[in-house]
């Protein structure tokens, strides 16, 4: 099942998406959502992004071939950091390239979406508090990020629209073999697996959880795989994991007055 956040008519809801159609949901969609009998065409709805979180945690370093690329050694424990809510856009939205920066990275990543709180979560049945998986682009300024040796992680991916995420949440799928594409431009700039994870999503669910607590809709984005590259304004950035489906994004100079507006109004974004 594909689980959409969208907006129609003026009303943000949420959504089953079948094939070319959205049917709008009643019920808690962390519960039990069930489908109305009044489909609306895709084509004519804006994805949102897919949940509304407390939290988004990024992973780094979690895949052997990215920790090989960069010559340092396998980490022991998950390495996380945050992006705030503010950074998140939806696929379709535009990605801006801050002036501060002189370099901007892709990032394509596997994310998952907490479906029940959780606390102190045994590896054994962090599964069961997942609603589903989607695709996520952790945007990097890199250069900002290496001033400081690698550290300024939360300042060189905290920028506003640096936290790419959808097009929906795919409730139907194993997360331990999908593959990750990025394409800029139609071209695959970056292919991986998941099978190369080093902390799966139960792990990393698990660990995360003995340190704070998750809540429903929170976003954690699982790492990237080897690949990373820079992008310029004026490319299109496409995130396509497996059967979960593709997030695409262009990269902008400036941001269009529509959106800007929206990530203002934030009666709009939190809904």
């Amino acid at each position: 099942m594909k689980l959409a956040r969208f907006s129609y008519e003026g009303k943000v809801d949420y959504g089953i998406v079948d094939g070319a159609t959205i049917r709008p949901v009643t019920g808690d969609i962390f519960v039990k959502p069930t489908a109305t009998e009044h489909p609306i065409e895709l084509s004519k709805v804006k994805l949102l992004v897919p949940t509304v979180p407390t939290k988004v945690i990024a992973l780094g370093l979690n895949y052997r071939t990215h920790a090989h690329e960069l010559k340092v050694p396998i980490p022991k424990e998950p390495i996380f950091f945050y992006k705030p809510p503010s950074a998140l856009i939806g696929t379709g939205d535009f990605i801006q390239y801050p002036p501060q920066s002189q370099r901007v990275d892709y990032e394509a990543e596997l994310a998952f979406v907490i479906k029940k709180a959780a606390k102190n979560v045994a590896k054994s049945q962090a599964l069961d508090h997942v609603l589903g998986y989607t695709c996520f682009n952790d945007v990097t300024a890199r250069d900002i990020q290496m001033r400081e040796g690698g550290l300024e992680l939360v300042k060189s991916k905290s920028f506003d629209t640096f936290a790419a995420v959808g097009p929906w949440i795919e409730t139907e799928v194993d997360p331990g073999n999908l593959p990750i594409e990025c394409r800029v431009n139609g071209v695959v700039r970056q292919s991986g697996n998941t099978s190369d994870l080093i902390f799966d999503v139960a792990e990393i669910l698990s660990y995360i959880s003995k340190i704070m607590t998750l809540y429903p809709g929170d976003i954690i984005a699982t790492g990237t795989p080897s690949g990373i590259g820079s992008v310029s304004v004026g490319d299109v950035v496409a995130v396509v994991v497996g059967s979960v489906g593709t997030l695409e994004n262009k990269v902008v100079r400036d941001m269009p007055k529509q959106q800007t507006e929206g990530r203002l109004n934030v009666t709009n974004v939190a809904s």
